[in-house]
């Protein structure tokens, strides 16, 4: 599992943050998107057209304003790369033609997420303030990792008091994982994981997920664009929060637990029947969306532990995403070794016959 801050730095971060960011409602008529010194500028005005916020923008801001006006993600690239201008006339032009109100979510000085008005802020701090007591009930539970990179904060909580052995000597522990993002990439989610001892693997059980999208009630606007919490929105959260406390109580199941082992056990019974390898890492490397030069990462590691089988498989797609830089990237590549557990027959039997053709 990719180690990323201590608790204390991830605490610090989110309360950072908490003073730092601002959200505003706008009418996309009164937005505009300028190129400025290599980079781009987000303007928003009031109904005097006088400038009242200035803002840079990040990926994932770009990639959501291209998303909302049907621009296709190859040409967006193109024209921010080698045409702004451009670019900048696209935006500005069909943000007068096709009005629509958004909420622009922004953080030291960047719009960080462009989004419906109606976008429910569900936000880092509030998640952590409600699960960490719930977490400290866990007689012995251990936060293994948590991070807050600019898609999500992550949370991943280890119960020693709940494990079992795939085989002996091979001992995993139950634990849970709590995700949510800001900027409107998936809502607050609440997955198990297992956690490996031999060479701290951890894997998401992400068929198992509860998940809470962050749609509500259109939000209310105050002076000067900019939203502020009132007394309903508060009392709204509030019941949510007593909904993903349970959740997380919930989480830790000891029946869905033994469950996962039992596939973990049978996925160590079935060998990779091939004789390349190399190539049958590269083809499930692509079947399940990584890369050629993770495939490459993932096989090192299959070899370097000797298991040729799915559970040795999925176990170096686990391993692997802890020498990745990206945090998000790391528990994706979690997620796709538990996907690759429990590979069905038939996709198993292709992608073997596949790697043994000429």
């Amino acid at each position: 599992m990719k180690t990323g801050r201590s608790l204390i730095e991830l605490a610090t971060e989110l309360e950072r943050q908490r003073a730092a960011k601002r959200d505003f409602i706008s009418d996309t008529r009164n937005i505009s998107l300028d190129a400025v010194d290599g980079g781009f500028q987000l303007s928003l005005r009031n109904d005097q057209n006088h400038v009242v916020e200035m803002m840079g923008l990040n990926e994932n801001a770009h990639r959501q304003i291209g998303t909302m006006l049907k621009i296709p993600a190859p040409y967006y690239d193109r024209m921010r790369t080698e045409y702004p201008e451009l670019l900048t006339e696209n935006i500005n032009g069909w943000f007068q033609h096709n009005p629509q109100t958004r909420m622009i979510r922004s953080l030291d000085g960047n719009a960080r997420a462009v989004l419906s008005d109606k976008y429910r802020r569900i936000d880092n701090f509030e998640i952590a303030e409600a699960v960490l007591p719930i977490l400290g009930e866990i007689k012995d539970a251990r936060i293994e990792s948590c991070e807050v990179t600019e898609s999500r904060m992550y949370l991943k909580v280890v119960n020693p008091r709940l494990q079992a052995d795939v085989v002996p000597g091979d001992t995993v522990q139950a634990g849970v994982m709590i995700t949510n993002s800001e900027v409107g990439l998936g809502g607050v989610t609440v997955v198990p994981l297992l956690y490996r001892l031999v060479c701290t693997n951890g894997m998401v059980v992400n068929d198992a997920a509860a998940r809470k999208y962050h749609v509500g009630k259109a939000n209310s606007v105050g002076d000067n664009f900019q939203i502020f919490t009132d007394e309903t929105i508060m009392a709204d959260n509030h019941a949510f929060m007593l909904k993903i406390r349970d959740t997380v109580r919930a989480a830790v199941d000891v029946i869905r637990f033994n469950k996962v082992v039992d596939t973990m056990r049978i996925a160590n019974g079935i060998k990779l029947v091939t004789k390349d390898i190399p190539k049958f890492v590269e083809l499930t490397a692509t079947e399940f969306g990584m890369t050629q030069n993770e495939g490459k990462g993932v096989l090192n590691h299959l070899i370097h532990d000797g298991n040729l089988s799915l559970y040795g498989l999925a176990n170096a797609v686990t391993r692997y995403s802890q020498d990745v830089k990206s945090y998000d990237r790391a528990t994706d590549l979690e997620s796709i070794g538990y996907n690759i557990l429990g590979m069905n027959a038939s996709q198993l039997s292709r992608l073997q016959q596949l790697s043994a053709a000429d």
